[in-house]
């Protein structure tokens, strides 16, 4: 189990890079004006897409192993979690769900238009929300103690 927690760990590093990266890439060329590009711009934000899909699995395996999970849940119930156990075991893990579902719908939408600058706005809306939501939920005590 401490192998998954650290690959979860180490691998937010690089989730959260790409993503940084994919939103500041959607607007940089929506603002630019730019041609959406299959080389520079669709692999970017599907290596985003995909990466954090990776994480939400890993994430979702150690929530239902850990004891910080779905286990903290079982035995304190809801009421008996404190602030940092609801944390780990409630919000961290139904936020990024949302993070990750919104991600996923900025890829769709993407592909369903034609314009450079609808595909670039779809991205930097909902990647960027997606983004924001992980960051809100990020268990920042653990990652720097």
């Amino acid at each position: 189990m401490e192998i998954i927690k650290n690959l979860h760990s180490y691998l937010a590093y690089v989730v959260l890079a790409i993503l940084i990266l994919a939103v500041f890439n959607a607007i940089s060329g929506l603002m630019s004006k730019r041609e959406f590009t299959m080389h520079k711009d669709l692999r970017v934000s599907l290596f985003a897409l995909i990466l954090s899909h990776i994480q939400l699995v890993i994430g979702l395996l150690l929530f239902f192993i850990s004891a910080n999970g779905l286990k903290a849940i079982q035995t304190l119930g809801m009421g008996g979690l404190n602030s940092a156990a609801r944390l780990l075991a409630v919000e961290h893990p139904f936020t990024n769900i949302l993070a990750i579902a919104l991600i996923t719908i900025g890829w769709s939408r993407h592909k369903k238009k034609e314009d450079s600058g609808k595909k670039f706005k779809s991205i930097a809306i909902f990647y960027g929300l997606g983004l924001l939501l992980i960051l809100l939920r990020i268990p920042w005590g653990q990652w720097f103690s």
